[in-house]
């Protein structure tokens, strides 16, 4: 038996998420149902984050043990080989695969998940990143949005800004770092942390839009903060405008 490490790219687009689930196709059991054909192996693919519905990634990490002897070239290009050849419609690949040290573990030895939410803030609805940011029609102040994700970075009680389904025992989460980027017709928001509560960063971009709109102002995103309640903060932010950019161990 060993244990091999992967990174995956995908677009979350019509998928019920990286979790496995009985109301639609998720990115694991598409993983699971490549690795099979490729080894007559049942076996479970842990990632590192369980994405939403419709959420994105880039980058990532998931890992699983197999007895067949196979290089982790054919392991890689096996399971392209059979995603596509099981499920047409979606677009998911593996894009490294390496044998790993048997206690490795792609969840709980990460050290920092980064996350990327973009917004596309102009009149005109996008066309070719159409379900991959989120369209706003007024141009927002990135300026004051930096702002008012000072507030947020660092250990904070996050219970304001976490679904309400969240079952996360504490809601003390740290962020590493909240940063937001303009380039062109584009605002990036980057957000760094060991672990997120569920939709923890849709909401902080949700809120972060409102100041961005001038409707909220930094000391609402502190009252936000501290009272507490998921009412408190701003909306969710829908789930196609999110990626999972990177996992550190």
């Amino acid at each position: 038996m060993a244990r091999y490490k992967i990174h995956v790219e995908y677009e979350g687009t019509n998928l019920v998420g990286w979790q496995r689930q009985k109301n639609g196709i998720s990115v694991q059991e598409i993983l699971e149902n490549a690795l099979f054909k490729l080894t007559g192996e049942k076996k479970i693919v842990q990632g590192a984050g369980r994405t939403d519905a419709g959420v994105h990634a880039l980058n990532q990490v998931a890992h699983f043990d197999i007895i067949k002897k196979i290089k982790t070239d054919a392991i890689r290009d096996g399971l392209n080989f059979h995603i596509k050849n099981l499920y047409k419609k979606v677009k998911i690949s593996v894009l490294k695969c390496k044998k790993t040290n048997k206690n490795f573990n792609a969840r709980f030895d990460a050290k920092e998940r980064t996350y990327l939410y973009k917004i596309l803030d102009r009149r005109p609805p996008p066309a070719i990143q159409n379900k991959k940011v989120w369209h706003v029609k007024k141009k927002l102040d990135e300026k004051l949005m930096k702002k008012a994700a000072k507030v947020l970075e660092g250990k904070h009680d996050f219970t304001s800004f976490r679904s309400t389904e969240c079952q996360a025992k504490s809601p003390v989460k740290t962020i590493n770092s909240l940063k937001i980027i303009r380039k062109s017709s584009e605002i990036e928001i980057w957000i760094k942390a060991k672990s997120f509560l569920h939709n923890q960063v849709r909401i902080i971009a949700g809120t972060l839009m409102m100041v961005g709109k001038a409707k909220w102002k930094k000391k609402d995103v502190e009252n936000a903060l501290k009272a507490k309640k998921r009412g408190a903060a701003g909306q969710t932010a829908p789930a196609y405008g999110l990626f999972l950019f990177s996992v550190k161990y």
